[in-house]
């Protein structure tokens, strides 16, 4: 009866394979605050919100005066003659002030500050979009380790029941009560079992590096228990209206329709007047026709200049970037079918892999018994060992079924929440310090000075 040991053995593993109560490293909780922290996709989209937001300081730069101080030195030579004449030699220079300050530019520069800030505001979702990705990558990445790692154990005691069951059917060979098929049959199968156990093994390695890549970490024991119900909106109503109002690709085709319509105010300000006032004080050297005069200067200017013609080059810009702004509301409403498409994919497989669970159940312990019972006629002799070798290889495939079936539901559920725009650290409650650039970008508003820093 030692097949009983063996399928007790199997029972007993899948049991704790698939506890949520067992003691286990690394919580998903864990692995996705690692992830958060350190992932450097996440640092690198943060480190680009901070970029772009100088391009605000930039754009605000030309309305603020530019000051600069010029000097020259000039040493000089002149001869009266070609050859031998006498070589006079003078030293001039100067020291001065420049100011230039623009003080109309037809709204091109109020543009260029409003597309900065939108750029930055893309910038901003391209963030959120980043941390999406990272941290459903990685809870792909957890399941797959922990779906991997029960599937190892299930076919590992899939071998020895296969083992056990070729030596059983040598036994009964060699007693005269089997024959040479069964233990050819059994051998098959204890063969096929060993290929199907090291692809297990490869396939968990793989999931394994994944998990490293991502959480920064090997994985240790993972568990696969999280309380996402409490995030998952209620009814598809309710995912679509989260969707279209937090998902990150939706959000970035608004405000690249921002960007936009900011590109096409430039363009249209090219048409009108430029008002500039440049001034200069000089302090020292001021007339270097007569070194011996002595004091200050100072010079202002107001500089207009109105464009009339520049071969169609305003015209074309202009109806270059109304066409983009129109791209740019076509994009937007193509974002919003696909992210409709992905809520209505994620909840329809979230509703789907629930049904295959409970199929899955239903199929363990009807294959449970099937195999039970069939064992127990084939030690009468109403059934073979090929009987019991395809109950065997049947109920393993509804077990693996199952496995596959929860972790598919648990990245199903994530999936909803990245549909929904919900798959951040604050919804789901991650003790960590939230990565954002508002701080940054609220400095970079304010700042006038020549910093090379902002702390």
């Amino acid at each position: 009866m030692r097949h009983f040991g063996a399928l007790r053995a199997s029972a007993l593993a899948l049991v704790l394979a698939l506890s949520p109560g067992v003691a286990f490293a690394d919580s998903l909780r864990q692995a996705l605050e690692s992830a958060y922290t350190n992932n450097p996709s996440i640092i690198s989209a943060l480190l680009e919100v901070k970029a772009t937001a100088e391009n605000i300081a930039l754009a605000k730069s030309a309305q603020r005066p530019n000051v600069s101080v010029s000097g020259n030195f000039t040493r000089s030579f002149t001869t009266d003659e070609m050859f031998g004449g006498n070589v006079d030699a003078r030293t001039t220079y100067d020291l001065g002030l420049d100011f230039r300050q623009n003080l109309f530019d037809n709204f091109k520069s109020d543009a260029q500050i409003e597309q900065a800030r939108a750029y930055t505001e893309l910038a901003k979702y391209g963030l959120d979009s980043a941390v999406q990705n990272v941290l459903l990558a990685t809870v792909q990445a957890y399941y797959n380790v922990v779906r991997d790692t029960q599937l190892v154990q299930i076919r590992s005691d899939n071998l020895a029941f296969y083992e056990a069951q070729l030596k059983s059917a040598e036994d009964r060979l060699s007693l005269g009560e089997g024959t040479k098929i069964e233990v050819s049959q059994a051998r098959a199968r204890q063969a096929q079992a060993v290929a199907s156990y090291k692809q297990a093994v490869t396939q968990l390695a793989t999931n394994q590096a994944t998990y490293e890549r991502y959480v920064g970490k090997k994985p240790k024991g993972l568990s696969g228990d999280f309380d996402v119900a409490a995030l998952l909106p209620r009814s598809l109503e309710q995912a679509l209206d989260l969707a279209f109002a937090n998902n990150p690709a939706l959000l970035s085709a608004r405000a690249q329709i921002r960007v936009a319509q900011a590109g096409l105010d430039i363009a249209d300000s090219s048409f009108g007047p430029t008002l500039n006032l440049i001034g200069n004080i000089c302090g020292i050297g001021c007339n270097p026709q007569d070194s011996s005069m002595s004091g200050q200067s100072a010079r202002v200017t107001l500089s207009l200049s109105v464009p009339i013609y520049s071969g169609g080059a305003l015209g074309a810009n202009v109806r270059k970037a109304s066409l983009n702004q129109a791209k740019t509301e076509a994009d937007a409403l193509a974002a919003r079918d696909q992210v409709q498409e992905a809520v209505v994919s994620a909840w329809s497989g979230l509703q789907n892999v629930a049904s295959q669970i409970q199929s899955a159940e239903s199929g363990v312990e009807a294959g449970q018994a099937a195999l039970e019972g069939v064992m127990q006629e084939r030690d009468v002799g109403q059934k073979t060992t090929l009987d019991v070798l395809n109950a065997q290889a049947e109920l393993t495939t509804v077990r693996e079924g199952l496995i596959s079936a929860r972790s598919s539901r648990m990245v199903a559920a994530f999936s909803l929440l990245s549909a929904v725009g919900r798959l951040n650290a604050i919804d789901l409650g991650l003790n960590v310090a939230v990565q954002s650039a508002d701080g940054y970008i609220a400095k970079v508003e304010d700042v006038w000075l020549e910093l090379k820093n902002l702390d």
